[in-house]
C-alpha cells in the first residue's frame, strides 16, 4: 500500500511489519507523546506484533524514516456496541489472544494506537494514517474497524467525566477535541465510553520514577498528560491510574467517507 499525504511534499509509503520486519524496532522506538506511565503489558504486545505483524503499519517518508505508526489487532466482534469491552484497550488485546488461539473468525480490527512523530503533526499525518489503516482493514476483509480513542485534549479537563467531555461541541457540531474531530471527519461513529480502557498500577516508588512527583498524600492527583486523576494510597504504598477511552467505529462497507 502506498500514498501521498496532500499536506506534505514528501512521498509517503505505508508498510506492514509482515513485509518489512526490520522496521519493528523503529516503529516501537518512534518518538511519540505517550506519557511514561502508560505501560501496556509487554508480553501481550510482543505476542500481538509476532502473531499479527500484517496489521502493524508504519508510514515512512522518502528517506525510509518512520514518521507515523498504526498498531492494531484483530478480534471476534458481532457488531453490537454493547459487546465491546468496557476495559477497551486492555481487554481487546486479551480477546485477540483468546480468539486467535481458539480459531474464531476474526471479524473486526481494533486500532490500539495511531501515532505521529511530534514534529510531523502539522502535516495531517494522523488523518492520513487513520485512512491507511481503514483501507488496510477493508482490503483484508474485516467487517469493522473500531478504535478505543484517547481524546487528545482531555488531559486539560481531568476533572470532567468523559461523557461530559464528549458533549463539548464547536459551532459546526464537531467535537471540541481535535483527535475526535479527525475520526468524525473520516466517517467515524462514537459508540460509547469505555470507562476502564487501560489500567496502570504500581508502587509509589515506581510512580515517583515515572512522574517525578512526590505522591506523599492520599487521594486523587492530577498527572501531566493524564485523562483522569491518579488514585494514591500512601497507607498501602501503591497508586492506580484508570484511563477511559471512547469507542469509535469506522464502517468498512459502502462508499468511503
Amino acid at each position: 500500500m502506498s500514498g501521498t499525504a496532500s499536506s506534505t511534499s514528501t512521498d509517503l509509503r505505508v508498510i506492514s511489519l509482515a513485509d518489512r520486519p526490520e522496521l519493528e524496532e523503529a516503529m516501537i522506538t518512534m518518538e511519540s507523546s505517550w506519557p511514561a506511565y502508560i505501560r501496556p503489558e509487554p508480553l501481550l504486545v510482543d505476542w500481538a506484533f509476532d502473531a499479527h505483524a500484517a496489521h502493524q503499519l508504519v508510514v515512512v517518508d522518502a528517506q525510509d524514516e518512520v514518521v507515523a505508526r498504526a498498531a492494531s489487532v484483530p478480534f471476534a466482534w458481532d457488531g453490537d456496541p454493547d459487546h465491546l469491552p468496557d476495559a477497551g484497550w486492555d481487554e481487546t488485546l486479551r480477546q485477540c489472544l483468546s480468539d486467535t488461539r481458539a480459531g474464531r473468525e476474526l471479524t473486526a480490527l481494533c486500532a490500539l494506537e495511531i501515532a505521529v512523530v511530534p514534529d510531523r503533526r502539522a502535516q495531517n499525518l494522523s488523518a492520513y494514517t487513520l485512512r491507511a489503516l481503514a483501507d488496510h482493514a477493508r482490503e483484508r476483509g474485516f467487517r469493522h474497524l473500531v478504535v478505543p480513542v484517547r481524546p487528545s485534549r482531555k488531559h486539560r479537563r481531568q476533572e470532567l467525566p468523559l461523557a461530559d467531555y464528549l458533549a463539548l461541541r464547536r459551532p459546526d457540531g464537531l467535537p471540541e477535541d481535535p483527535w475526535l474531530r479527525v475520526h468524525m471527519r473520516a466517517g467515524g461513529e462514537v459508540l460509547k465510553v469505555c470507562p476502564a480502557s487501560m489500567t496502570v498500577s504500581g508502587s509509589l516508588a515506581q510512580w515517583r520514577e515515572w512522574t517525578g512527583l512526590p505522591l506523599d498524600t492520599d487521594g486523587p492527583v492530577e498527572l501531566p498528560g493524564a485523562l483522569t486523576p491518579l488514585t494514591v494510597s500512601t497507607t498501602h504504598d501503591y497508586a492506580v491510574y484508570v484511563e477511559p477511552n471512547v469507542w469509535v467505529r469506522h464502517h468498512l462497507t459502502g462508499r468511503r467517507p
